[in-house]
Formats: structure tokens, C-alpha cells, sequence
């Protein structure tokens, strides 16, 4: 059987484009985006542009404001970031709680998949793919527990947190607690599952 190719929409392609620069940090903090450039350099006109960067301000890691356009976030402080890491870990708590009644082997196996991938990226020290491979990971559990609500409340939080986040360059364990995570939902041992993410939340 052939293998059907997904077709990602262009405004998509663009968005996943400039999420790369970001986390990569080939986009520094505070550098100003220009429309016209960006239509330039992805073909398009400036109003898919202006989709895209409403969307990406959405997300958190653009900021926009009237007369002066669109710039990238600076990263948290500090006491921001913990705070972050906090809400962040209450929320993917929840989202364990829930999906335990309703997870099945083809979500387990979902999730497996995906950690392969992770670990095809770090082999191949693809690291901001790696990080959009993680965060996919944690939004699988998020989307299956809370659906589209409890994902918008999350997303933002996650990808401010991910900006030039430099421990997925260092370290083979951050793959293999994302193996714990599963091990524990398998096992329907919710204090295991949860243990093992607040380990791999920091």
C-alpha cells in the first residue's frame, strides 16, 4: 500500500518555518519582522504573512504592536520560567489523570512512534527538530485528555518555554523519560506516569 503524503497548507509550512528559527535562535529576541521581506522569501503574498505572525503572537513567540509590527519574544525570567514550569506541570498532570480511563494501544504505540523519532533526531543532533518532536509529545497526551481546550490553554505556555532551550542538546535521558512517561501509563500507575513527567518537565 502506498504511503499517502499529508499536504500541509502553505500558511502552516511558513508558520513551522519561523517556529524553527525562533527555538533554533537564528531569529534572535526583539528582532523586528518585516512583511515584505517574509513574503519574499517564502513566494507568497503579505496577507498569508500577516495569518501567520497572528498566529505565531498567539503562541507566545512573537510580540505585536500597533505602528510598530511584529517582533520576537524575549525569553522568560527567571521567575517567569518557574512559574511557567509550574502551570505547565499542573496542567500535563491533569491531562495523565484523565486519559488513564481512555488510553488505548494505538495512542501507546502513537506515542512510541513519536519517541523514535525524537530519538532519529538527537542521533542525528537535529535539536530544534527534536524540540518540535517533544513538544508534538506532549501535545498528543494534552489533546487526548482535554481536546482543542485544554491544548490552547497549553500551547503557549510550552513554546514560550522552549525558546532556545538548551538542555535537549546535552542529554540522552531527556528521550528516555519521555519512555518512563509511557511505562507508567501502560502500567495504569497514575503516581508512576506522574512522577516520571514532572522529571522531565524543568
Amino acid at each position: 500500500m502506498n504511503k499517502t503524503n499529508k499536504i500541509v497548507p502553505v500558511r502552516e509550512q511558513i508558520a513551522d518555518a519561523l517556529r524553527s528559527d525562533i527555538i533554533s535562535g537564528e531569529l534572535e529576541s526583539n528582532t523586528k519582522l518585516n512583511e515584505q521581506q517574509l513574503a519574499e522569501r517564502f513566494g507568497v503574498s503579505r496577507g498569508p504573512i500577516r495569518d501567520v505572525l497572528l498566529k505565531l503572537t498567539k503562541e507566545g513567540l512573537l510580540v505585536s504592536k500597533n505602528n510598530i509590527g511584529s517582533s520576537v519574544s524575549s525569553p522568560l525570567s527567571p521567575e517567569m520560567q518557574k512559574l511557567n514550569v509550574e502551570i505547565r506541570r499542573k496542567i500535563e498532570e491533569f491531562a495523565i489523570k484523565n486519559l488513564m480511563s481512555i488510553v488505548t494501544e494505538k495512542h501507546l504505540s502513537d506515542l512510541e512512534l513519536i519517541i523514535e523519532r525524537m530519538q532519529e533526531h538527537f542521533d542525528r543532533e537535529e535539536f530544534t527538530e527534536l524540540t518540535k518532536t517533544d513538544v508534538e509529545f506532549h501535545q498528543y497526551l494534552v489533546n487526548l485528555a482535554g481536546g482543542e481546550d485544554l491544548t490552547n490553554i497549553w500551547y503557549p505556555i510550552v513554546m514560550r518555554m522552549r525558546m532556545n532551550y538548551k538542555r535537549i542538546k546535552t542529554s540522552q535521558a531527556l528521550v528516555d523519560e519521555h519512555k518512563h512517561i509511557i511505562n507508567g501509563i501502560r502500567n495504569d500507575d497514575v503516581k508512576e506516569a506522574i512522577a516520571a513527567l514532572r522529571k522531565n518537565i524543568k
